[in-house]
């Protein structure tokens, strides 16, 4: 059993700048753009090893006119294969395609790096400057009718081609991309298509905006260290800390970027507990500049206008053509069915946590911001778990030394070696160089763990040189996550629930470094496929062999003792009910949302978001959805829109991968290098279900993931 994970993720790690994960607020004022030229740190690939961003000559000011050169030069090639004379071809028209834009590429994934982990006002004006002509690059491209006739071409002909199979990928790929844009519309529809991009990329860039300022807004300040009682020096220390960098005196609680906040956990004021709970519940609904709900309205309307216009019912069945589930009747039936089990836990655990806030005489009803507090007290008295007796056996760095990375040498015979002659962009960051078992360079992989206000909420990977053998370039990652912050001077201990986000995003940085195809255009998987690495990568925390190794003590390095662990791994069954049901919440607000249709009216988001969740019968006393619509950043500017469930839908699919994994002698070598040639390298290289059953010998089963979240009695129809 295990603990439901949440992230931002991008696991086509090219796509971070267009799948908006990029968050920034408001406008500041921006110093003149320099004149683009051969001074620009962008204007040839990087000469540093292996191509990384010479980030330490990065300039605030260089990125626009860097932009605006690599937009110019971008459309310069586009045009050029679009009106080539010569007949289309494979190489003069999809080998041309997948060779161009390069210098845009170079600013894009630094640009996009920077400004979701370490954005400033500066950055934001180029932000807001830059998203209308980057949706109008966009729409030049997949609706050019010139360089789609020679798409179409090429497709028509892909039999006598011949072309090898990740050529004849490539070819379908393609057309299908560009016909599932808009490629196919009529001159008239392409205008108003376009018309809607733009305003769907404002409209982002005004939610991404707003909701930084409001969860910043949102965090708990106060004077008063009794309102605190619960929390340890350790973390008093780190509040107090937050309050300083804020010009504050006192204390600052931040808000993570989820409905429950870590630190209700352990707070025992019930009214400091409401307060900070209220405040990340409403953080966007507050009316005046910060408040989003007649920003999403509007991106819903917008987006079933748009898939009617392509020609579907409702923004979910577009943006569900080319993913596993297919339809989004497939994606219904697979969430409704787990309705009724995780409802049903969820509602008995709360029958046993009011009866301890009974049994204490609390006289008051459980609500949301009381049931981790008081779960982890049922917790604790049912399997003798306290989560500050377990913190101290998890320090960060030896999470990463001794867990991440030695799993990954076991299985995938790699090693680590961190470099600090590579330049970051916060002090903070760290880079490894990555090697195979023969010594030879893999990747550069960079880590950016800790929390801070001008970093999005959540936690994701991408990268900043993406892996083509086409281009001939070696991968270089990165992981960013949002863990509290320690005080000067002392360790930064995680949780349990930490350590799993380290190795389920490191799943994701697996992905990107052993990617082994030829052509970049084959590097992005569907939202329901992306989740696979990451969530298989977590099974690893568990091992045996690698939690003896990470689960130490950070003053005596004694290992965890076992009877701790076995109470460890006990309370992992606790509380599915509660997260399960959270996740459900947040998976079908997001369908239904992207179910309405363009005829339906602009929706008020209380009124819409209500009635979603009581339709499902997901209206649960005390088990709030793990995102209101007002902060749900995954499907309005993450690139999660209609696709949430995908970390269900991995899930299954993972947990089935797991469980060949035990039939067959666990972690090996052999069984880590045959899944790394059959899945982690293949990126969407070939057909995913196809790609699947190859490795497994047959389709994924169910059974993994309900027998996971002890659910075996509902079995959901795929």
């Amino acid at each position: 059993m295990r603990s439901v994970h949440f992230s931002i993720c991008v696991p086509s790690v090219a796509r971070v700048f267009s799948l908006g994960i990029v968050l920034v607020s408001g406008a500041g004022a921006q110093t003149p753009a320099p004149a683009f030229g051969p001074t620009s740190p962008f204007f040839a690939p990087s000469t540093l090893p292996f191509q990384a961003p010479p980030l330490d000559r990065i300039k605030d000011s260089d990125y626009l006119p860097a932009f605006e050169a690599g937009i110019a030069e971008r459309m310069k090639e586009i045009d050029a294969i679009a009106n080539n004379p010569a007949p289309p071809t494979f190489e003069n028209t999809l080998i041309a395609m997948e060779k161009s834009g390069q210098l845009l590429g170079r600013v894009q994934r630094a640009f996009g790096a920077v400004t979701s982990a370490n954005i400033n006002p500066e950055l934001q004006e180029t932000q807001r400057t830059l998203t209308p002509k980057l949706a109008a690059l966009s729409d030049a491209v997949s609706l050019n009718p010139k360089l789609f006739a020679r798409i179409a071409a090429i497709y028509k002909q892909r039999d006598s081609l011949k072309p090898d199979a990740e050529g004849r990928r490539l070819v379908e790929r393609t057309y299908a991309r560009f016909a599932h844009n808009g490629a196919n519309l009529s001159e008239a529809d392409k205008t108003r298509l376009k018309q809607i991009n733009e305003q769907l990329s404002v409209l982002s860039n005004t939610f991404r905006r707003k909701l930084l300022a409001a969860t910043k807004a949102g965090a708990f300040v106060t004077t008063d260290k009794a309102a605190l009682a619960g929390l340890s020096d350790a973390q008093l220390a780190a509040a107090e800390q937050a309050a300083k960098a804020r010009g504050l005196q006192g204390y600052v609680l931040p808000l993570q970027n989820t409905t429950q906040q870590p630190l209700l956990q352990v707070l025992s004021n019930r009214a400091t507990r409401q307060a900070i709970f209220d405040a990340g519940w409403k953080r966007a609904e507050q009316g005046g500049e910060n408040d989003t709900r007649e920003t999403i309205a509007q991106i819903a309307k917008l987006r079933a206008e748009k898939a009617k216009l392509l020609g579907f019912a409702d923004f979910a069945a577009w943006e569900l053509e080319d993913t596993m589930a297919k339809t989004p009747d497939a994606v219904m039936r697979f969430l409704d069915a787990l309705v009724t089990p995780a409802v049903a836990n969820a509602t008995a655990e709360a029958k046993d946590i009011q009866a301890v806030i009974d049994a204490q005489k609390g006289g008051f009803r459980l609500a949301p911001y009381d049931w981790d507090f008081y779960a982890d007290q049922v917790r604790k008295a049912k399997y003798d778990v306290d989560e500050a007796a377990v913190r101290p056996y998890f320090e960060l760095n030896r999470v990463l030394q001794d867990g991440v990375f030695y799993a990954a040498t076991q299985l995938y015979g790699i090693t680590f070696k961190e470099r600090t002659d590579i330049p970051v962009y916060q002090p903070e960051v760290r880079v490894f160089e990555v090697f195979e078992a023969d010594g030879k360079h893999l990747a550069l992989f960079y880590t950016d763990y800790f929390k801070r206000d001008n970093k999005q909420g959540g936690a994701w990977t991408s990268s900043f040189v993406p892996a083509s053998k086409l281009l001939g370039t070696s991968p270089v990652v990165y992981n960013v996550c949002n863990f509290a912050k320690p005080a000067p001077g002392e360790p930064a201990l995680i949780s349990y629930s930490d350590v799993r986000t380290m190795f389920h995003e490191f799943g994701h940085a697996l992905a990107g470094m052993f990617s082994n195809y030829q052509y970049p255009g084959l590097g992005g998987l569907p939202r329901d496929f992306g989740e696979v690495p990451s969530e298989f990568n977590e099974h690893w925390r568990d091992e045996p062999t690698v939690f003896a190794r990470y689960a130490r003590h950070y003053k005596t390095g004694e290992p965890m003792p076992a009877a701790l662990v076995a109470k460890l791994r006990a309370a992992e069954s606790f509380n599915q009910g509660y997260s399960f049901t959270e996740l459900l919440a947040a998976s079908e607000l997001d369908m239904q949302w992207h179910l309405l249709t363009a005829d339906a009216p602009q929706q008020d988001p209380d009124v819409f978001e209500k009635s979603a969740l009581d339709k499902k019968k997901l209206l649960v006393d005390a088990v709030p959805t793990r995102y209101r619509s007002s902060y749900f950043a995954h499907i309005w500017d993450g690139g999660y829109s209609a696709g949430y469930y995908g970390y269900l839908w991995s899930e299954m699919i993972e947990d089935d991968a797991y469980t060949w994994f035990t039939e067959h002698g666990g972690m090996t070598r052999a069984n880590g290098e045959r899944f790394r040639q059959m899945i982690l390298s293949k990126g969407n290289s070939q057909d995913l279900e196809t790609l699947y059953k190859a490795w497994r010998g047959g389709p994924p089963s169910i059974d993994g993931l309900l027998r996971d979240r002890g659910l075996a009695a509902a079995k959901p129809s795929k």
